[in-house]
């Protein structure tokens, strides 16, 4: 066990049925900063905490305290969820009857370790919020990891065409100390205590729970990469309960400024990701997902606190380098959310070329275009073509374009409110984004057309596909009940169905998204311009104009075009791009009629083909 400050470590023995403890042994022997000692007769099953010996001065950063049972790092598996006391929070008050412990377990056997494609569509869920309400799921399995592979979930995922499942955090949790005054629970589990354990509510058949979920996808075709949250842990501020790191040698894994802690994840706490044995940590807490587990690939929560160090950020950090040096993760889908709350902490464009990176801009600039503002055409373009401002060294893929998302408003709300309606949370309103880009003017179809039609990678949020709602809460972390369990007895199946067309549109279109960024000239071997932009009128685009709301983009492929009408007025309007000599231009599925007038409805985009005629 590493602990740098520790004088000594102690080693807790409980029975797993009556919860009595049966012994301690400190860890006898030290070699540099790790602690180490062999225990006989420990056996799979056998449940087990470890106490630290130390210095107690907050002020000097250390909280070692004797009386607090604390969580081994490295534990795969724990006896129960976390809850929080405050006597977790008290010095020199006994802890041992309040925590979970450490599971004694075998090492599960390494998976074989499967090629990654990159995702093709993201499908972002909440385990538990997910099915806890589908009536066409066995109850006992509604809220649970297993339920993801049942008849109901995998025809819903086959339905929408999507690819990739991503998995808010299932790494055990701890409620904010605040939600236990207020009744409320984390819905999210963005509050870890532990990276290697799985949180015993969303898999009471722990990690091989999961395992088998994750062969069942595989074996529909679909990835599946988890949330992970290494930035900060639900240990908190300096108020916060003792449970883990914290106990075992505070000083060394959380990032501290004269004493106190540096908060540049906004949660109490932030864990110094720059040192070996955290590194050493992340790295294995990754390893085992993966070759535990099977999982595919990561989205890191608040990713830029994994490249700082004392100085800021650098993509060259230790943490980011380990992670693509090592022979296992490197092959894995790699997701930033690129910025943090410290100092320098927006960091987008600024990863890894290999890794993929969540893009505000284009959610932010795709809902201001259909908002109506000025100058948004300018801006929709640039997000529509890969965001070359942003990834132009790299691929338009490494773009995660999303227009909603867990956090923020759902897409039915960002349409249908006027302001956030968190009070709920018990913060009288405060809490989250009181400046997030809403739309009402727009629809669901024409954010999810411009959405699936833009180069770059798509994510959806689930239930966004069949409009959910949380009541205008775009903050709902602290809701585990209906407010983020998905209402599926009322959900838009036309919506639904419709979505899932426009992912069929923008497979049987992929020839002319590839992933690289337009040229908007002629290119080797062919007459006409990758790309061209034409307002209203069919002529050029005036880029000048402060109030283009009409958009058409033609897309020249091999010497075929398609053209993109994004009409983002609230009027009708004709449809005015030439054709080229014995050419017409056709709507995509639509009936062969030659000489008909096309029109663009308001508030949509539409796809039309170029068909050459005898």
């Amino acid at each position: 066990m590493f602990s740098k400050h520790a004088s000594k470590i102690i080693f807790c023995l409980f029975d797993p049925q009556t919860g009595h403890e049966l012994f301690r042994a400190s860890l006898p022997s030290r070699k540099g900063d790790i602690h180490y000692g062999y225990i006989t007769g420990i056996k799979s099953g056998h449940h087990y905490g470890l106490r630290a010996l130390g210095q107690w001065s907050p002020e000097d950063g250390h909280y070692f305290d004797q009386s607090k049972l604390l969580l081994d790092p490295h534990a795969t598996a724990i006896s129960r969820s976390f809850n929080y006391h405050p006597t977790l929070s008290h010095h020199a008050e006994e802890s041992g009857g309040l925590v979970p412990r450490a599971v004694a377990s075998k090492q599960m056997t390494n998976v074989p370790l499967r090629k990654v494609a990159d995702p093709k569509l993201i499908y972002e869920l909440n385990v538990r919020g997910f099915s806890k309400l589908n009536p066409a799921i066995p109850v006992d399995q509604r809220g649970t990891i297993s339920a993801l592979v049942t008849p109901a979930s995998i025809a819903h995922f086959k339905k929408l065409g999507v690819d990739t499942i991503e998995l808010l955090p299932i790494a055990a949790w701890i409620d904010e100390r605040h939600l236990v005054k207020l009744g409320l629970h984390n819905a999210w589990g963005y509050n870890p205590v532990s990276f290697f354990a799985i949180e015993p509510k969303l898999a009471p058949g722990g990690l091989q729970e999961l395992r088998d979920t994750v062969e069942k996808l595989h074996a529909e075709n679909l990835n599946v990469i988890l949330d992970v949250v290494f930035n900060h842990t639900g240990e908190s501020d300096a108020f916060g309960p003792v449970l883990t790191f914290r106990g075992l040698d505070n000083a060394s894994y959380y990032r501290l400024f004269n004493g106190t802690y540096v908060n540049d994840a906004g949660c109490g706490n932030t864990l110094a990701l720059d040192r070996p044995f955290t590194v050493e940590l992340v790295i294995a807490a990754l390893r085992h997902w993966v070759l535990a587990c099977g999982i595919d690939g990561f989205r890191f929560d608040l990713a830029t606190i994994m490249g700082r160090s004392e100085t800021g950020y650098s993509k060259t950090a230790p943490l980011l380098e380990a992670i693509n040096d090592d022979d296992v993760l490197s092959s894995r889908i790699l997701i930033a959310e690129p910025w943090d709350l410290g100092p320098g902490g927006y960091q987008l464009g600024h990863f890894p070329d290999n890794w993929f990176e969540w893009n505000d801009k284009y959610r932010d600039d795709v809902r201001r275009f259909w908002r109506g503002d000025a100058w948004s055409a300018n801006a929709l373009a640039t997000r529509i073509s890969g965001s070359s401002d942003v990834f132009g060294s790299r691929k338009p893929s490494r773009s995660i374009n999303f227009i909603s998302a867990h956090d923020g408003f759902t897409l039915h709300d960002l349409l249908n409110i006027t302001a956030k309606n968190n009070h709920a949370n018990g913060e009288n309103n405060r809490d989250g984004k009181n400046d997030e880009v809403i739309c009402t003017q727009s629809n669901a179809l024409a954010m999810f057309a411009t959405l699936l039609f833009s180069r770059g990678t798509p994510m959806i949020c689930a239930g966004d596909e069949f409009g959910r709602t949380q009541n205008g809460n775009n903050n709902a972390y602290a809701q585990d009940n209906e407010t983020t369990w998905l209402n599926w007895q009322d959900r838009d199946i036309q919506l639904e169905n419709n979505f899932a067309s426009l992912v069929a549109t923008r497979r049987a279109i992929s020839e002319f998204l590839p992933d690289e960024f337009l040229q908007g000239h002629k290119l080797t071997g062919n007459d006409l311009p990758d790309a061209a932009w034409f307002g209203a009128d069919g002529t050029a685009l005036d880029w000048s104009n402060a109030h283009n709301h009409v958009v058409l983009l033609v897309l020249n492929k091999g010497g075929k075009r398609l053209c993109l009408a994004i009409n983002g007025s609230q009027a009708e309007i004709e449809f005015m791009v030439a054709a080229r000599a014995k050419h017409v231009w056709r709507e995509l599925n639509a009936a062969s009629i030659l000489n008909a007038i096309h029109r663009v409805s308001p508030q949509s985009a539409t796809i039309f083909v170029e068909h050459a005629i005898s």
